[in-house]
């Protein structure tokens, strides 16, 4: 993947979004670089490598039921892309939650993503997106 198509990105997406809503971390992972790294917050320790993101997203799904993640459309600017999420779901503690947020990814040659950073905000309840989100 020299550079990147729309379709690479959207096919990345949509396995990430099918991978999150199924609580899946073997899927997340094999989105990855093996040595990739994925800061889940700014103020957080990188997970680093392939293990290190399947751990992350055992961890971090392992509470959630009930997920449903929209993905907004991605900018792409050669191998780096920004991109929305809106995601709702049940917390087994906390109850219904809603975690929107940004996916700063750059992709290696062979179209897994070497590096992902986010950031988000989450909140009680269920909330739909704002107008315009996404775009």
């Amino acid at each position: 993947m020299g550079s990147l198509g729309v379709s690479d990105i959207t096919g990345w997406l949509e396995g990430y979004r099918r991978a999150w809503e199924a609580a899946d971390a073997d899927a997340a992972a094999a989105l990855f670089a093996e040595d990739a790294v994925y800061r889940s917050s700014p103020f957080r320790e990188p997970h680093v490598g392939t293990a290190g993101i399947r751990e992350y997203w055992t961890g971090a799904t392992s509470r959630q039921s009930n997920i449903r993640v929209l993905i907004g459309r991605p900018i792409v600017e050669g191998n780096r892309v920004a991109v929305e999420w809106w995601t709702n779901y049940v917390d087994a503690e906390a109850g219904e939650r809603t975690l929107p947020g940004i996916l700063f990814l750059r992709f290696a040659p062979d179209g897994r993503c070497e590096e992902l950073r986010e950031t988000w905000h989450r909140e009680d309840g269920t909330h739909p997106p704002h107008e315009g989100w996404g775009t």
